[in-house]
């Protein structure tokens, strides 16, 4: 065990964890941040995004000790509250069935928006490969997508 100290969501935290703990857990299990979700544990799902120093990462591949000296951004750091434009997309377009893809690909799409604030259907596709949803709403994904971009980005 080790004291590693975080940015998470604008906060500097520090935590008694293995440095070797990915950070989804550290997330999770040590700061009680439980929107960022767990999923495969590889890497592949986009469950687990969240962002780092602006960038989409998954939190299941990045250890504790990786995450030290950059600013981790959780789906909490969006908006707590849920009014983020893109998690209120994502209630206008009725993107959720069962919403545990939700926030990774909201994570997803707030790195898109945040340097693509004018994504076509190509660029939100390239985007957003590799955050699954296994209720298929991707197309309704892209539409809230759209829809925040035509306000005027996330």
């Amino acid at each position: 065990m080790a004291l590693i100290t975080l940015m998470v969501n604008g906060k500097q935290t520090s935590v008694d964890v293995d440095p070797a703990t990915p950070l989804l857990w550290v997330l999770r299990d040590a700061l009680g941040l439980m929107g960022t979700k767990y999923s495969c544990g590889e890497g592949v799902c986009g469950a687990c995004t969240v962002h780092v120093d602006g960038e989409p990462r998954r939190s299941c591949v990045l250890t504790a000790l990786q995450a030290v000296g950059h600013q981790i951004t959780t789906i909490e750091g969006l908006a707590a509250d849920g009014t983020h434009p893109l998690q209120q997309a994502w209630l206008a377009e009725n993107v959720t069935q069962c919403g545990y893809c939700a926030p990774g690909q909201i994570m997803t799409a707030a790195a898109l928006l945040a340097k693509n604030p004018r994504p076509t259907d190509a660029d939100i596709d390239a985007a957003m490969t590799g955050t699954l949803c296994r209720c298929g709403t991707y197309q309704r994904i892209r539409r809230a997508i759209h829809r925040v971009a035509g306000q005027g980005g996330a």
